[in-house]
Order: structure tokens, then C-alpha cells, then sequence
């Protein structure tokens, strides 16, 4: 099993090197590897002239599976976890189902002239695991766990898993970078101090974070936020502490990237965190959701969103709440899919063509 896992190039190895030449995004003969040996090298997807889209070991991507981050610049990892939910669950089955969809992605982004895969190393480091029947603990073991990830300075792409993962994440990633600007797209603010008595859930991870100082409230912005409240100044404390918040109403029949530039500018040059529910969108194109709002973020305004954060010093994302039982044809995760390979596309070292001009580089 072993070795047909490594001919699929699906199994990154220590020692052995299997390379080969493939053509690149440009079109030109390219150097490509499944070994995880850090060198000019970098792990590519199969495609689906490699191997039919069904078939292969369902890594993100079909990347081939790293143990430590010791030779990747980026990792996919996933949080099954569903136990801060206050409505519908099933988000712990979300890395599963992004994985099998993500075969339609491919290796390069024609719109922005992307190629990842010919700059970073990237690779899929699996599941962190968790503690199914205590939450507090689940969360010391999630963020011990990407202390250890991103120790050498790797970016994770977090699939979720419902949004209470954001905040032990953000322990982590506060650890190593300090408070980090915030750019969180979603429904709902998040920022409630208790749901039912308990602290930690997954409508209250901003405000744990905000009361550990893990990011930067003037360098805070919510994108997407609607749907009733039991508070009609729900937004009240977050404005208060400086976060900009833009409703969903704000979004309505009209571009976002106006937005956006006002948002690079605010986030400056330092570190910043990607938050992105998959909520924030309408329930109409992505109903795999615990908490869905009607009168949504359309997936163009959401390439948008992602698309200028592109020169950011992104540290990590994570996109969070999707839950496969309540779309059975998929399209929900297939989507979190493509907004992933977007935003492997903006962090930090990307390659990107010059596809304006047509010249290739």
C-alpha cells in the first residue's frame, strides 16, 4: 500500500525523491516533486490528466500528505470539530467532504495569474484531534498543536469545523506574531461573552480572543454581518473597541474591492489573519451551513474579499462552518474549496504571471 500511495505521489517522504517534468501554468516544462525534501522542487496536485478526479488518496488538493511542516511554506489542515455549535451540527464531517470536492481545483489561477504551486511548497498535514466530549481541552490541544505547525514560520489554511476553532488558532498564531490584524467574513459578529453560561462556543471566539489580546481591534474588520438579533445594537460593543463592521446590507448590489483597498490600508504591513465563515455567504448557494442568514455575500463578492487581501502579510486563514448533512449534493464544500485555493493564491511568495499583457514570465 506504501508504495502505490508514493507512485500517486500522495505520501511525502523523508529520504527518497521521486521528481518528474511537467508542464507548468505558463505552459513551459516545469520541475515538480513529491518529496519532502526542501529543495527548488514543489509538491503540485494530481490533475485530472494525472489521474481521474474520483480516483486517488482524497488529500487536499490530492497533495501529497506531509507528518510535520518541517518542509512546507504552507499546509492545509483540518479541525473536525462541532461541539460549539448552537444550531444545526455536523461541521466535525467539513475537512472530510472540502477534501473529496477539491479535485476540481486545478494548478493555477487564470484570473490573477496565480501559481502557487510553483513558489510555495505546500502539502496537506491531515486532522488535528480533538476531544470530542470537552471543548476547553479540545482547544489546549488545538492550539499546542499548530504551535508546533507554525514554529517555522509555515501558513496554516484551516478547514472547518465550526468557528469556535478560530480562537485557539489565534492563541497560537498570537504566540509567535504578537495581536494580528483581523479580517473576519461572516454572518454573525462572533463576540457574544457566554451562549448558555459557557465561555468558549462558537458564537463567542472574538471576544476570547479580544480579552487575550490576540488581535488588534482597530485593525479589525467584519465583513458580511446580518440576520436577527436579540440585541438591536448587536454591534455596539465591537464598534466600541474600533472594529470597522460592514453589514451585510452595506454589501448589497455593489463591488466590494472599494473595500478592500480601504481595508489593506487599514491592516497596514503587519501580520493579518483571514477568519472566513462560510455563513457569510447566502444560504442559496451555500446551504451547508449550521446557522444559515438569507440575504448573503455572493461567491463573486467573495473572491473579492480574498482577492484584495493579495500583498497583506497574511499569517494564516481559516474557513470554518461548513456542514456537509445539510447539502448533499456537495456544492457547499466545493465551494470552500475554491475560496481555499484563493487564498493559498494571496498569502506572502506567490508567483503570480502577468496575465493583463498576456507576456508570461
Amino acid at each position: 500500500m506504501y508504495k502505490l500511495l508514493r507512485g500517486l505521489g500522495l505520501v511525502a517522504q523523508k529520504s527518497v525523491s521521486s521528481s518528474s517534468s511537467l508542464q507548468g501554468c505558463a505552459g513551459r516544462s516545469l520541475f515538480y516533486s513529491t518529496s519532502s525534501n526542501r529543495s527548488s522542487e514543489f509538491n503540485r496536485p494530481l490533475t485530472g490528466n494525472d489521474m481521474p478526479r474520483a480516483g486517488g488518496i482524497a488529500s487536499m488538493f490530492r497533495l501529497p500528505i506531509h507528518k510535520t511542516t518541517d518542509d512546507l511554506d504552507v499546509c492545509f489542515v483540518g479541525i473536525p470539530l462541532d461541539i460549539g455549535v448552537s444550531n444545526r451540527s455536523g461541521t466535525r464531517f467539513g475537512p472530510r467532504q472540502i477534501r473529496t470536492e477539491s479535485p476540481m481545483i486545478r494548478l493555477c489561477n487564470p484570473d490573477t495569474g496565480a501559481a502557487p504551486f510553483e513558489s510555495l511548497q505546500v502539502g496537506d498535514i491531515g486532522d488535528v484531534n480533538i476531544n470530542v466530549y470537552n471543548l476547553p481541552k479540545t482547544c489546549d490541544m488545538i492550539t499546542e498543536y499548530y504551535k508546533k505547525l507554525i514554529a517555522n514560520g509555515c501558513k496554516t489554511l484551516t478547514m472547518g469545523g465550526d468557528h469556535t476553532l478560530t480562537y485557539p488558532v489565534l492563541r497560537a498564531v498570537a504566540d509567535k506574531y504578537g495581536p494580528v490584524g483581523l479580517v473576519h467574513v461572516d454572518a454573525h459578529n462572533d463576540t457574544q461573552d457566554t451562549m448558555l453560561g459557557e465561555k468558549i462556543a462558537h458564537g463567542t471566539p472574538f471576544k476570547r480572543a479580544f480579552d487575550e489580546n490576540l488581535f488588534d481591534p482597530k485593525k479589525t474588520v467584519q465583513i458580511g454581518i446580518r440576520g436577527p438579533s436579540n440585541d438591536i445594537y448587536e454591534n455596539k460593543w465591537g464598534l466600541e473597541q474600533g472594529f470597522r463592521v460592514v453589514t451585510g446590507r452595506d454589501c448589497w448590489h455593489k463591488s466590494l474591492e472599494p473595500l478592500m483597498v480601504q481595508v489593506q490600508e487599514k491592516m497596514g504591513d503587519g501580520p493579518v489573519y483571514l477568519s472566513f465563515d462560510i455563513d457569510a455567504l447566502d444560504p442559496s448557494i451555500a446551504p451547508g451551513t449550521g446557522t444559515p442568514e438569507v440575504a448573503g455575500l455572493s461567491i463573486i463578492q467573495a473572491l473579492e474579499i480574498i482577492r484584495g487581501l493579495k500583498g497583506l502579510n497574511l499569517v494564516g486563514c481559516d474557513l470554518v462552518e461548513v456542514s456537509p448533512p445539510y447539502d448533499p449534493l456537495g456544492t457547499t464544500a466545493l465551494i470552500a474549496a475554491n475560496l481555499l485555493f484563493e487564498m493559498l493564491c494571496v498569502l506572502p511568495g506567490v508567483k503570480y504571471y502577468d496575465v493583463t499583457s498576456q507576456q508570461q514570465f
